[in-house]
């Protein structure tokens, strides 16, 4: 059963505030898993986390939720640095160290690393005391599990980020798809900025996922990389089974040590073939990034979509200003035929006098007649003209 606990750096009393200050800009909350399963929630320093998984600053760097590092994944001596969105780790051959244990997101991941990382012996000591396992269910599976400890860490993570990332996916495809059709079905500024929310969100969603894809496709491309994640196969090689190392926070415990034993056991075994074999660790990355890949490919989908919506709406609005511009060709050419009319009607108003303008009474509506005939024989020439040079649709 997990404990929890919390494991803070004495401070002398005279130094208090000082200490209290420093703790403040520097600790930060993480949770110990060991190979046991147990957890122990700490309020460390990064000096003290460094000095643990002997890794360099640069590389814990990579995990402050201050600063925007992008997804990574380092194999270290002793130690792999872990970065995918708001999984946060350190994993070595014995333990998980997560960051930020109170974080919505993280505390399924805590909750899936106790279940995976519990050795089967002790889940069938629970059940032998009566006692109920929620992942009764995975004994058997558990017991053909033979891969490092580091490996089905790694595993978790992996499975946790690529999980999200399908299910924010699910979300935004959720609400786009219905978004884009209510946008080709009616242009109105409430739809498009909608859409250009999702567009976004999307967006953003597509570079986190690309980012954790390139990182494991940086991984398979290189068998070094892949070899350096074997943290178990470099203990066993460097020396036997041992409590020497890194300075331990918690008294040894024989479960541990079963542990280490076990996991040094495979890695021997693998030891005894080839030192560059990184077959089932290409194995696991590959699993995982084919499943980022095909969320990335429903993130592609949903982008020529959008991009086929937006090309769809712009040929609507091409359509609608090509009939204004109709329009407008129509009602100029009317009012080019109106101004002849307006231009006899101008010559004949004038108040000039003139002798041919008496007794000739009769000539009013002959003007008035052929003035309208001619005027719409100019309109009729001018429509006809620009039909002719393609101006206006047939």
């Amino acid at each position: 059963m997990a404990r929890d606990a919390y494991v803070v750096p004495a401070a002398d009393p005279q130094a208090a505030a000082a200490a209290t200050k420093k703790k403040t800009r520097s600790s930060r909350s993480w949770i110990l898993l060991d190979a046991a399963g147990n957890s122990t929630v700490l309020d460390v320093d990064k000096h003290a986390i460094m000095h643990r998984v002997q890794i360099h600053a640069r590389d814990l760097r990579i995990l402050d939720p201050l600063l925007s590092y992008p997804s990574t994944i380092l194999g270290r001596e002793q130690a792999i640095v872990l970065n995918l969105e708001h999984i946060k780790a350190i994993i070595t051959s014995e333990e998980v160290l997560l960051r930020d244990p109170l974080d919505e997101h993280v505390i399924p991941v805590v909750a899936e690393l106790q279940r995976r990382l519990t050795p089967v012996n002790a889940i069938r000591d629970c059940q032998g005391d009566g006692k109920e396992y929620a992942g009764g269910n995975d004994v058997d599976a558990g017991e053909e599990d033979e891969s490092p400890f580091e490996f089905r860490a790694l595993e978790v993570a992996l499975e946790a980020i690529c999980s999200f990332l399908a299910a924010r996916t699910t979300e935004l495809e959720t609400a786009a798809y219905p978004a884009l059709d209510e946008l080709t079905s009616k242009i109105s500024s409430r739809n498009l900025d909608r859409v250009r929310k999702l567009k976004s969100a999307m967006t953003r969603l597509t570079a986190r996922v690309q980012k954790v894809r390139d990182e494991l496709e940086q991984l398979l491309d290189d068998d070094d990389d892949m070899a350096d994640l074997y943290l178990s196969r470099k203990m066993a090689g460097a020396s036997p089974v041992s409590g020497s190392g890194a300075a331990n926070w918690f008294p040894a415990s024989p479960t541990i040590g079963s542990k280490i034993s076990r996991a040094s056991r495979a890695s021997l075994a693998t030891i005894r073939g080839d030192e560059n074999d990184v077959e089932e660790l290409e194995m696991l990355l590959e699993a995982y990034f084919m499943q980022i890949d095909s969320t990335l490919n429903k993130l592609s989908t949903l982008r020529e979509y959008i991009d086929d919506t937006e090309d769809y709406i712009n040929i609507q609005l091409d359509n609608h200003r090509n009939q204004l511009i109709q329009l407008e060709l129509f009602l100029s050419s009317g009012t080019v035929s109106l101004s002849i009319y307006s231009l006899v009607a101008g010559i004949f108003g004038m108040n000039i006098p003139y002798t041919w303008n008496e007794n000739h009474g009769y000539m009013f509506k002959w003007v008035v007649i052929f003035t309208a005939i001619f005027c719409a024989v100019t309109f009729v020439f001018i429509m006809s003209y620009a039909r002719f040079k393609g101006l206006v649709g047939s």
